[in-house]
């Protein structure tokens, strides 16, 4: 197969469904002021005590209910996952003098992600049961975001794709700061200022790639049959690295992301760790790999080793924390070093291997997050010291929360397993790095392996066993709504863990593309680490 040929658009539709499904939320946030008035009290966000309109909650639900819906339609019935190209093709002229373009379209690479992130944003919305304050404004925010991911992941326009990258920035800005706790305006501008300015990295080297080598475009099809090289190539590959490696998050440019998983209510975690970060490893595959795949191969092992770095770092870190999401959010750093490290091994079975791991990471963080919201609710504390023996009053609670560190530290039987091993077997099965460089990756990322049940079945320990404190020997376990949710992030781990080819088959065409991409391009001798030849 021609790696071009694989960037061109295979299908179209005469309905243009994708923009639909980007549409119908921002829909419903424009409905959203016409509704009841609510309670204004920030300190009810987290209670039951004030009466609300429950108006805005069931508009986000019907909205975001039928938008999810319609996503499983339309990639159920039109998507053909056997074809590496762009299906459902929409281009409509939109801002000629600036040459943007309404340009959609749907591969392997974004089409799990969007319906992750339809799911995961439907359950955020059903999660945020009890928010009163503000709701009206609450729930409209989560409709924009709704909007804004969406885009992100189905827009073929660079200029398209920047606005929803800023766009999202927005709702997650505000519903850290109004809502989130003692500390929310810290971790709320410590986030826009690192988003924002990585940004202006990601807009520049957009700009420099859509300027050269002939007319201007800003179609990202074109752009990557540009294919730039050089030194243009490393700069511009370096512009998009800084700049969706802050949202990874990659180190050192990890650290708003503790300070916002702290201060922001489970509800908004859940978007963060389920969408936010997927958009940081969708780019990079977009851009860099798709885009750049010789600057790529000249620094995949430096990905690599990034990588390894999370890994590590980001576990060990977890160790320090006494707070459980500020915990979790540290295991989230760790856990997306593999998608570095698969992006980096510059083979199909690596490049799957840092899909599964973001669609992984995806359920079983937002499941993680949303389990230790609803304790939070019962007990008013994320402080792991102030918390003990709560398996005998939470006793499903615990299950869940077990569950879902189980699937984290990728326990057999578990997502997690299965995208953790395909990352190792990328490594292990690409000759192109040296054997010694092959060994100590392998090596290293193993040694996180070992770290990450030691920091996760502590903090099970100290919070469900241990001594009981008399202050929480009586708060009611979760009530069925909550276990509805809890189950709809479990079961797809546990489907996805024994039956991987679920999740595999949505991508396996677009991301054996990419790999055949990388194979066409003749300079690996350049790179020190590869063997010439």
């Amino acid at each position: 197969m021609d790696a071009n040929l694989s960037l061109t658009a295979v299908s179209d539709t005469t309905f243009p469904w994708l923009s639909l499904i980007v549409l119908l939320p921002a829909l419903g946030a424009l409905i959203m002021p016409l509704l009841p008035g609510d309670a204004t009290d920030p300190k009810a966000s987290n209670t039951t005590s004030k009466p609300a309109s429950q108006a805005p909650r069931n508009l986000a639900l019907v909205f975001l209910g039928a938008d999810f819906l319609l996503m499983l339609a339309v990639f159920s019935r039109l998507f053909d996952s056997r074809e590496a190209g762009l299906q459902l093709v929409e281009r409509v002229n939109w801002i000629p003098f600036i040459g943007l373009e309404w340009s959609l379209g749907v591969d392997g690479l974004s089409c799990p992600l969007v319906v992750l992130s339809g799911l995961i944003t439907f359950l955020a919305v059903a999660a945020s049961w009890n928010v009163q304050s503000k709701s009206k404004l609450y729930f409209a925010l989560l409709l924009v975001q709704a909007s804004a991911q969406g885009l992100v992941f189905l827009s073929q326009d660079f200029l398209l794709f920047f606005l929803a990258w800023e766009l999202e920035l927005v709702p997650v800005y505000l519903l850290i700061a109004i809502w989130g706790g003692n500390k929310r305006l810290y971790a709320a501008t410590k986030f826009i200022l690192y988003t924002a300015l990585a940004s202006l990295l990601i807009l520049i080297s957009g700009l420099a790639l859509a300027l050269s080598g002939g007319a201007f475009t800003l179609n990202l099809s074109e752009l990557a049959n540009r294919s730039a090289t050089g030194n243009l190539g490393l700069l511009c590959y370096l512009g998009f690295l800084i700049g969706f490696g802050v949202k990874l998050p990659m180190f050192p440019l990890h650290t708003w992301l503790p300070d916002a998983h702290g201060e922001a209510n489970a509800p908004v975690s859940m978007l963060l760790a389920g969408v936010l970060l997927k958009m940081g490893g969708y780019a990079l595959l977009r851009f860099n790999v798709q885009m750049l795949p010789d600057a790529h191969l000249i620094l995949a092992p430096a990905l690599i080793v990034i990588g390894i770095v999370n890994i590590i770092y980001g576990a060990l870190n977890a160790f320090a924390q006494d707070n459980v999401k500020r915990r979790i959010a540290c295991s989230s750093v760790s856990h997306m070093g593999f998608v570095l490290v698969g992006i980096g091994a510059i083979d199909a079975l690596g490049i799957s291997g840092a899909m599964l791991q973001m669609i992984s990471h995806g359920l079983i963080a937002a499941a993680m997050f949303f389990i230790t919201g609803s304790f939070y609710e019962r007990t008013q504390t994320l402080s792991i010291p102030n918390m003990g023996g709560l398996a005998k009053v939470l006793p499903i609670t615990f299950a869940f929360f077990l569950a879902s560190s189980m699937a984290s530290l990728a326990l057999p039987g578990m997502s997690g397993f299965v995208s953790e091993i395909t990352v190792f077997l990328g490594i292990i099965s690409q000759d192109g790095f040296t054997s010694l460089f092959r060994s100590i990756t392998i090596v290293i990322a193993a040694i996180g392996l070992v770290l990450t049940p030691i920091y996760l079945l502590s903090m099970c320990r100290r919070v469900f066993f241990g001594p009981r404190i008399p202050a929480l020997a009586k708060v009611e376990d979760i009530n069925p709504r909550e276990l509805t949710i809890g189950l709809s992030l479990l079961v797809p781990t546990l489907v996805i863990g024994f039956w991987p080819r679920v999740a595999i088959d949505l991508y396996e065409a677009s991301t054996n593309a990419l790999a055949e991409r990388l194979v066409s391009h003749s300079v690996v001798a350049l790179n020190p680490l590869l063997p010439v030849g």
